[in-house]
């Protein structure tokens, strides 16, 4: 680990670990678009107590400049098993796995299956988490998601730490500190300030990335610095939010500067959710648009009809190499059950 990474690194774990009351802060491996919203099955056998959640999804992907529709098979599950050493510690083994019958078009890994495992120890001073933690910071601070099956595009930083790597965890009152460090010496830092004030829940986010970036003909590789913020507040069932983020991307002198905005809102009403949220940035002086309409109709208890309406158009180059290339127009209608 460079010194110019550990040092800062550091600090914010001693300022953490000095601060008092600190929490433990529960540890989910799902960096997926698809989660589960239900209640988790538990059951306790001796000392130690296991959670299970997921879901199942068949949607119908819609193409709407032409192509070619297709139907997909989506299943996801996060498993726990977690005990209370006699130090009164708590430990975990988390386990997240998920299923794409045609992975190219959910996700970027070219597997159809996919994973990750993490170890877990907590207690007051907050949580230490070894294993494929590469976004538990990134949940954090993200803006929420949007209903159903929308799916805005580059709502994020373009760099990503890598799979393996260790992270610590820690709630004080209404602030969450969360950091990460992966087996390359990236980091990622996050901070989420969230509270009640009269009728209304406001949360506030920061982020600062440092990370890698590889294009998707793997042609180049970019070294990439991130700062982004969200701000969202939420009065009765509906849900307003802003993000803001700049990424400096450098690879053997060449360089690009991105910056990006996002907004939108989510309201539920009986049994039907609607989202409606948009995104607009810059790499340089070439635009990145993207734009989803979400709903989601509750039949019974994890039962639900969705719809998604996704729009992507961006396109960014830098002497001759594509940072950013993809224009789409897709809709999605699934029938899902989580549980």
């Amino acid at each position: 680990m460079t010194m110019r990474k550990a040092v800062p690194l550091l600090c914010c774990a001693l300022l953490w670990v000095a601060a008092a009351p600190l929490q433990a802060q529960v540890v989910s491996l799902n960096y997926e678009r698809l989660s589960s919203l239900e209640d988790p099955l538990a059951m306790e056998f001796g000392d130690v107590t296991y959670v299970l959640n997921g879901l199942a999804d068949l949607p119908l992907l819609l193409d709407l400049d032409g192509g070619a529709d297709r139907i997909e098979a989506i299943g996801n599950f996060e498993f726990e098993a977690s005990t209370q050493l006699s130090n009164r510690w708590l430990a975990a083994v988390t386990y997240f796995g998920q299923y794409v019958s045609d992975s190219a078009a959910e996700t970027s890994s070219e597997e159809d299956y996919t994973d990750n495992l993490a170890l877990s120890v907590g207690s007051y001073w907050g949580t230490v988490v070894l294993g494929n933690v590469s976004g538990i910071v990134r949940e954090q601070t993200r803006r929420l998601r949007g209903a159903g099956n929308a799916s805005l595009a580059f709502d994020d930083a373009l760099g990503r730490l890598g799979d393996d790597g260790g992270g610590y965890l820690v709630r004080f009152g209404p602030w969450l500190f969360s950091s990460l460090i992966d087996d390359d010496d990236n980091v990622d830092l996050g901070v989420t300030y969230q509270r009640p004030t009269g009728t209304r829940d406001y949360r506030l986010t920061a982020r600062y990335t440092d990370s890698t970036y590889t294009t998707e003909d793997r042609s180049r590789s970019f070294d990439s610095t991130a700062f982004s913020g969200v701000a969202e507040v939420i009065f009765g069932s509906t849900r307003w939010d802003l993000g803001a983020g700049y990424e400096h991307l450098s690879s053997d002198g060449l360089k690009a500067d991105r910056w990006y905005a996002s907004a939108g809102g989510r309201i539920k009403a009986g049994v039907l959710s609607l989202s409606l949220e948009g995104h607009y940035g810059q790499i340089g002086n070439e635009d990145e648009v993207s734009a989803a309409f979400g709903i989601q109709y509750d039949l019974a208890r994890g039962l639900s009809v969705n719809l998604g309406l996704n729009h992507t158009d961006g396109t960014a180059e830098r002497d001759g190499t594509s940072i950013i290339r993809k224009r789409e127009n897709k809709a999605a209608l699934s029938m899902r059950y989580s549980f």
